[in-house]
């Protein structure tokens, strides 16, 4: 099967006007974002942690981390975005994309819209 493609606009919430595009893989293994550091950097957005993320290849590596909103497919979310390398083919995590209520259709590789979000419903906790 294919890789999943979308175009992706990453804007610095504080300054909106400020944003970089690109076209973006969609990984559904990873949980959060990446895009390159200098991308990143041109739109004002600076690190302000560090994560330890787990490669493909098993390898655990500590990343600087900062926060954005990523914009595909006519919705937007706040997320965590991990500064990549320059030379890094942009990633959009899975928690944007159920943040939206967008799946990958396992069968085509295709982004499908759910019908609407999920939200459930609290349990009540019972009382002592």
């Amino acid at each position: 099967m294919g890789a999943t493609h979308v175009t992706v606009t990453i804007r610095n919430p504080a300054n909106p006007e400020k944003f970089w595009e690109g076209l973006f893989l969609v990984d559904s293994g990873a949980i959060d974002s990446l895009v390159p550091r200098d991308a990143l950097e041109s739109i004002g957005l600076k690190p302000k942690a560090q994560r330890s993320y787990e490669l493909a290849d098993g390898t655990e590596i500590k990343m600087d981390i900062t926060t954005g909103d990523i914009e595909f497919m006519g919705e937007i979310v706040g997320g965590t975005i991990i500064f990549g390398a320059s030379d890094t083919e942009p990633i959009l995590g899975v928690t944007a994309l159920e943040s939206v209520g967008i799946n990958i259709d396992p069968r085509n590789q295709q982004l499908k819209r759910m019908p609407s979000t999920r939200l459930k419903k609290l349990k009540p906790i019972a009382s002592c």
